[in-house]
This record gives structure tokens, sequence and C-alpha cells, in this order.
């Protein structure tokens, strides 16, 4: 018979151990170096594409000092031919700069003022035409009353009694009290004089003087004497609201005499003159 081979001894159990610890250690570094090869050539890439953009950038900013460079010589070389065409040093050129400067800033608050004076200005038109327009209703207002007035004085006009003179027999209004009077006033046609006489007592009125001879309060009647132009006119027996005429005067005026009230030894009324006749140097009421 033949010999049996017999197998190798089988190595240790912790011997296979770290053969396997290795080996996947190895794996995990080799897959490492090459995922930081590859950040690396990632990473070169990216520093190249930065630095070519600085470079680039760095060309232009070469460029524009350059430019700006050659702007401010050009700029220099202007202003020192603007300076000797003028006459000018570069101090006073910037002196007249600074002038200008402040003329616009002068100008701009100017410009700022006369902005707000013209809103004040629209702001008070519009106030005063807030007052035209009260103004021009407060003078509807006053047209309206003024008719109303119109209209009762010529009612009451038409309720004055109409009566002829003893002199020219020509009808006159006249006034029975001193209500009807302010109207005859109102109406402007003659001059009106009111008083009070009492018996024996001399009195002016108008540029004539009145004397009250007789008052009989029984039968309403009067008589009285008028002095004008240095002479007496005797009115005798007169009645109540009668109109008493008589002439006085250079230009023989036509005045007129009313007595509205008839009292124990007393009279009350009026007396008219024209329009044109002489003023009184003084004059007493009732």
């Amino acid at each position: 018979m033949g010999e049996i081979p017999v197998p190798p001894p089988a190595p240790p159990p912790e011997q296979r151990n770290y053969s396997g610890l290795f080996l996947g250690l190895l794996a995990v570094a080799v897959i490492a170096a090459i995922a930081g090869l590859a950040w690396s050539y990632h990473l070169s890439g990216r520093v190249t594409n930065a630095e070519a953009q600085l470079s680039q950038a760095q060309q232009r900013n070469e460029k524009l000092a350059s430019a700006l460079d050659e702007t401010n010589a050009r700029l220099k070389v202007t202003t020192e031919s603007l300076g000797h065409t003028l006459g000018l040093t570069q101090q006073q050129i910037e002196t007249k700069a600074q002038q200008l400067l402040r003329r616009q800033e002068a100008q701009e608050a100017e410009a700022k003022r006369l902005e707000t004076a013209q809103a004040a200005t629209e702001q008070h038109v519009s106030s005063v035409s807030s007052d035209v327009s009260s103004v021009k209703t407060d003078v509807g207002g006053v047209k309206t009353d003024l008719t109303q007035t119109k209209t009762e004085l010529k009612t009451a006009e038409s309720q004055l009694q109409s009566m002829k003179g003893d002199l020219d027999g020509h009808s006159t209004l006249i006034a029975r009290n001193h209500d009807e009077l302010e109207i005859l006033k109102h109406k402007g046609d003659r001059n009106y004089y009111e008083f009070t006489l009492t018996k024996g007592q001399k009195k002016p009125v108008s540029t004539v003087s009145l004397e009250l001879k007789k008052a009989d309060v029984k039968h309403s009647r009067y008589t009285l004497d008028v002095y004008a132009d240095d002479k007496m006119i005797e009115k005798k027996d007169r009645g109540l609201n009668e109109p008493v005429q008589f002439y006085t005067g250079k230009d023989n005026l036509l005045y007129e005499l009313v007595v509205n009230s008839v009292d124990k030894n007393q009279v009350k009324g009026y007396v008219s003159t024209p329009k044109n006749a002489p003023v009184p140097v003084s004059t007493s009421g009732q």
C-alpha cells in the first residue's frame, strides 16, 4: 500500500484574522489615496482657474490705473493750459470752482425757498378764494335783505297819506308819526327836521323859528307863528297832520310844516325843506 499524504498543518486562527484585516486596511488606503488624488486634481483645476481670473483682474486693474493716470495727466495739462489761457493759477481755479459750487448750492437753496413760497402762496390763494366765496355768500344775503327792505319801504310808502298843501294846492306825502317820517327821510326827496314846541317859546327849526300861540287838545287844532326872512307869518287854527306851507329865502323856496300831535300847551311835528335849501347853523330836537 502506498503512503497517504499528510496535509500541512493549518495556520493558527489568529494569523488568519490578522491577514484579512491587513488586506481590508490596504484596500481602504488604496481607495482613500485614489479619492485624494481626484480631489487634489479638482482643487488644482479650481486654483488654476482662480489664478487665471486673478491675473485677468490684475491686468484690467493695470489698464484702468494706466487710463486713470493718463486722464489725470490730460486733465492736469488741460487745467494748466486753461489757467495759462485765462491767466489763472491752480489755486485761483480751485477758488473759482468752490465759488461755482457755492453758487450752485445757493441757487438750489433759492429754488427750494421759491418752491416753499409758491406752496404758501397757493395755500393763501386757496384761503382767499374761500374767503371770497364766503363774502359772495354774504353779499348775496345783503342783496336779498336790501331787496326785502326796498319792498318793505315801497309797501310803507304806499301807506303814507297824501294831502294838499295850503298854498300851492298840490298833493304831498306827509308823515303822521316818527316811523313814517323815517320812511320819508329814506326817500331822500327833502330834508326833515323834527321839533317840539311849548306855548310862548320861540324856537329855531331848520333856518326859521317857530312859536306856539295856541294848542286846542279837544279839537286837535293849533296856532303858531313862523319867523322867516325878518318877517312873521301866522298859521292860525290849523289841524293835525295838515301840510302848512310857506316860502322863504332869496330863492323863495317852499317849506312845509306838519304837526303830528297836540297836547296841552305843546305840539310836536316836523319841518321839511327842499334838498337845495340852506343848511341851518344849529337845530334843536324834540
